[in-house]
């Protein structure tokens, strides 16, 4: 092979016919033009996609604008053009702030963002004359190219119906290092994921709300007090005592001026004045509206299974005078102690008799017009299932009287939509207080009862290409509900409850979105609240009071269905 080149390569060198060198000099033409383009094309994919990475985040900036017109146009007539000003320059602000000029200052600055609000969707355009190396040499005459970009965010492609369950018990005043409580964070992340919602909104009530504050029970709302589908039966019963037994009056001579007949140590509770009232009272009042009333306070003593805890008894035991009975007889004889008794005759033998007076004792409730609006878990197992409440099989939801019961009321879907409602669910965000103890089942039961036809809260049918939502979020671990618990240690028991709710919702094909909220880490993993979610992805284990406000921003974007989709 050497051979055979040696003598071509000389006779190369002395060729001077100018053939061979007229052709590589014309060739070095097309060569030129080939390997400017290639560096031209690169450079230019390169700033195509540092401008589309700037308009995608432009993009769902304005995608998440608190306000947003449903159609305007940068090159529209005045009236849009003016529309979309605000909004054009938000776009302006985020590209500028993400598009890295330096890369491309000999270019000159990109065209303005130019922005088209259309269809629940936002596109952002721009474009910048691209500077050209070998191609821009000028007897190639190759007119200076523009690159252009364009990203399209879309949201709320369907519609969309949310219930918030949102725990309000007491350990929810807990703040982190920050200062910040958890209900604090919990409102502000609320509102934020309000705002996103009604964003996603192209027409009014395609996104629907509602809140669900719970603890041990949640308030329906006195709004109900006529509803058939109150059970008015616990509401109203004779008290019991810690064990969860009946428990009148010890002995039928108890009456106006006697001693309670009710110690925290043998009963659980003491007595107070007059029905429904906290002020204790040592002794049965003997005169006045409440003269011989027999009235039972709040429990205070009780086991954890007897779900007693916090429980008041809502009425009291009347006294009417029966006749008498003899309490003592003889010569010795006193009433000892009987406060309506009296002794007659006198000296030895059983001449001298003391008779104490008797009474029959009615227990009667307080009026409903009294009920606070709280509800307690329905009988099992309707307290984990959505099925419609009947008189007859136990499925009524019952009515309870107890220091646990949320100051903040339920929230149902309304029976129309309109704009006024999203300050409506924004004002129940702000009415929640920290109070009682966690029963997340009651919660989690009461929010897929928000998305239900039919008593109690009446919700519409389901509209065509609707999907439901659940966010429930809690901090803390079950610790009590009507049958189970002390209200301060973990029941297994209502965990089995509520895994058999989450079961049941999850069929109903509503998605679930559970956030335990445990600052610091310091009770662990709540195993109930992660297998309540539908997937992995949709259980939130957070340490911090202000994780709630990024991770509600997080879900709020997965639910309205916010991207990027060109």
């Amino acid at each position: 092979m050497l051979a055979f080149l040696v003598p071509k390569a000389r006779a190369f060198r002395r060729d001077r016919k100018a053939n061979v060198a007229m052709m590589f000099g014309l060739s070095l033409v097309p060569i030129l033009v080939a390997t400017g383009a290639g560096i031209d094309f690169a450079r230019g994919m390169m700033v195509h996609q540092r401008m589309s990475a700037a308009l995608d985040a432009a993009a769902l900036a304005v995608g998440n604008a608190t306000s947003k017109p449903s159609a305007c146009s940068s090159s529209g007539n005045a009236a849009s053009q003016q529309a979309c000003a605000p909004l054009q320059q938000t776009a302006q602000q985020y590209f500028d702030q993400n598009y890295d000029h330096t890369k491309d200052a000999s270019y000159g600055a990109p065209a303005p963002v130019a922005i088209s609000i259309a269809n629940q969707g936002v596109t952002l355009s721009s474009s910048l004359g691209l500077k050209l190396t070998l191609l821009g040499i000028a007897p190639l005459g190759v007119v200076q190219p523009t690159v252009s970009a364009s990203s399209t965010v879309v949201w709320g492609q369907a519609k969309i119906w949310v219930s918030l369950v949102l725990d309000n018990t007491g350990s929810m005043t807990q703040t982190d290092s920050s200062g910040t409580s958890k209900i604090s964070a919990l409102q502000t992340a609320s509102h934020q994921l309000l705002t996103i919602f009604q964003n996603a909104s192209a027409t009014v009530g395609d996104v629907q709300v509602s809140v669900v504050p719970f603890a041990k029970l949640v308030k329906i709302g006195t709004s109900y007090v006529n509803s058939t589908a109150i059970d008015w039966t616990d509401w109203q019963a004779e008290p019991k005592n810690y064990n969860g037994v009946y428990d009148p009056p010890s002995r039928n001579t108890i009456g106006p001026g006697d001693a309670c007949p009710y110690t925290t140590n043998t009963d659980g509770f003491v007595c107070v004045s007059s029905p429904g009232s906290s002020s204790t009272a040592s002794t049965i009042p003997s005169s006045g509206t409440y003269k011989g009333y027999i009235c039972p306070g709040v429990m205070q003593k009780y086991s954890a299974s007897s779900g007693l805890g916090g429980h008041y008894f809502n009425g009291c035991y009347t006294s009417a005078s029966s006749g008498t009975t003899t309490v003592a007889s003889g010569s010795f004889a006193t009433c000892n102690g009987y406060s309506n008794c009296s002794c007659t005759g006198s000296g030895s033998g059983s001449s001298k008799v003391c008779k104490a007076n008797t009474y029959n004792y009615t227990w009667v409730p307080n009026a409903r017009s009294t009920w606070t609006g709280c509800i307690q878990d329905r009988a099992q197992n309707f307290d984990t299932n959505n099925s419609a409440p009947s008189l007859g099989n136990g499925s009524l939801f019952s009515a309870a009287n107890d220091v646990n019961c949320p100051i903040a009321p339920v929230l149902p879907l309304p029976a129309t939509w309109t704009t006024a409602q999203w300050t409506t669910v924004s004002n129940a965000i702000d009415a929640m207080v920290a109070n009682g103890s966690t029963n997340q089942t009651i919660g989690l039961a009461h929010g897929w009862q928000t998305l239900t036809t039919g008593l109690p809260y009446s919700a519409g049918t389901l509209p065509a290409n609707t999907q439901q939502f659940i966010i429930l979020v809690s901090d803390g671990l079950n610790t009590q509900d009507r049958w189970y618990g002390d209200g301060s240690n973990q029941a297994a028991s209502v965990d089995s409850r509520m895994a058999l709710a989450c079961t049941n919702v999850k069929a109903a094909g509503i998605t679930i979105y559970t956030i335990f909220v445990d600052l610091g880490g310091t009770q662990g993993n709540s195993t109930v609240l992660q297998n309540c979610a539908t997937d992995s992805s949709k259980y939130f284990d957070l340490t911090t009071s202000g994780a709630i406000i990024t991770t509600f921003n997080s879900i709020a974007q997965q639910i309205t269905n916010l991207r990027v989709s060109q």
